[in-house]
């Protein structure tokens, strides 16, 4: 089985987006095995996904030897890497043509792709790696591009469900997975907004529980919601990213800002309501589980405050 090197040190939305081009990476015609160099915990949590074959850790590459004019050692982390390798892919660099020159003489035919342009950067990402994305474009996803969700692992299926009943689920009822944080404050919808919402898509659902999740960076936000919430939620904290992939994939629905959270519920195939600002639409992700809806992240405007509740309602009514 040939092998390919993929380095892509992005952050975990980024990552996600690209999915559909590491499926096909791994469904070529020459079947190759795929290692992905990224960040330790998204390496982790692409494996676990079953989305490659094996992860190592951006930073141990050496990587950034190929930015300067100092002799590569034959036996750097980096050059190991590509000799063991029949195909690189790089998503990271490209605007450097010193790095690019110097890892196509390590690598020839190493692709190392532009910065994302065109109405989907998952789709760009299809094609830097010869998949045929200008069909996408068309409204028509080829039979050859793998968009279909996510199966998550028994185990991490598992540690969600441990994760969930730690918090306070009975393990019976219909779950609402709520994320209101995001990498950035310009992306982050105001928490009023996230409480209206949620008291009128669950006015009328008793049965459901409503968990708000919390990651590293998270913690002013979900603080703002939880204090403006009428509704009984329960808080989800720091979970592992597998374990979180368990428990979204558990939630009858998601709602969240532009996040790796939110690309992470729609991968797993969670009906997921995601907000996103105008400009950064391009990031949309690439599931059909996804309807996203733009926001202005500086004020709650009533029409769309309207829409994402209708949204969310009718969400929370579907079997």
């Amino acid at each position: 089985m040939e092998q390919a090197l993929v380095i892509h040190p992005g952050a975990l939305g980024d990552v996600l987006l690209a999915i559909p081009a590491l499926r096909a990476l791994r469904g070529s015609p020459e079947a190759r095995a795929v290692t992905l160099a990224a960040q330790p915990g998204i390496g982790s949590l692409m494996m676990a996904l079953g989305v490659v074959d094996r992860a190592i850790a951006f930073d141990t590459l050496g990587i950034d030897t190929l930015f300067t004019d100092a002799a590569l050692r034959a036996d750097a982390p980096v050059a190991r890497e590509v000799a063991a390798t029949s195909r690189v892919v790089c998503w990271f660099g490209a605007r450097d043509e010193h790095f690019t020159s110097r890892l196509r003489a390590l690598a020839p035919g190493a692709v190392v792709a532009p910065p994302a342009r065109g109405p989907a950067v998952w789709q760009h990402l299809l094609e830097s790696v010869g998949a045929p994305a200008r069909a996408v474009d068309a409204g028509v996803v080829p039979t050859s591009v793998d968009v279909t969700p996510i199966t998550v692992a028994s185990r991490d299926l598992d540690a969600g469900r441990s994760a969930l009943r730690a918090a306070g689920w009975d393990g019976h009822s219909r779950l609402l997975i709520v994320h209101p944080g995001a990498g950035g404050a310009t992306k982050r919808w105001p928490a009023e907004g996230f409480a209206e919402i949620l008291a009128t898509a669950l006015r009328h659902e008793p049965d459901v529980t409503l968990v708000v999740h919390e990651g590293p960076a998270d913690a002013t936000a979900v603080e703002d919601l939880r204090k403006l919430l009428k509704l009984t939620s329960l808080h989800l904290a720091h979970p592992s990213l597998a374990t979180l992939a368990g428990a979204l994939s558990l939630a009858a629905a998601y709602v969240g800002n532009d996040s790796g959270v939110s690309h992470l519920a729609a991968a797993v195939g969670t009906r997921s309501l995601v907000l996103f600002t105008e400009p950064l639409r391009p990031w949309l992700p690439w599931s059909h589980s996804a309807t996203c809806l733009t926001i202005d992240p500086r004020e709650v405007i009533a029409t769309e405050r309207a829409a994402i509740a209708a949204a969310l309602a009718r969400m929370m009514t579907m079997p």
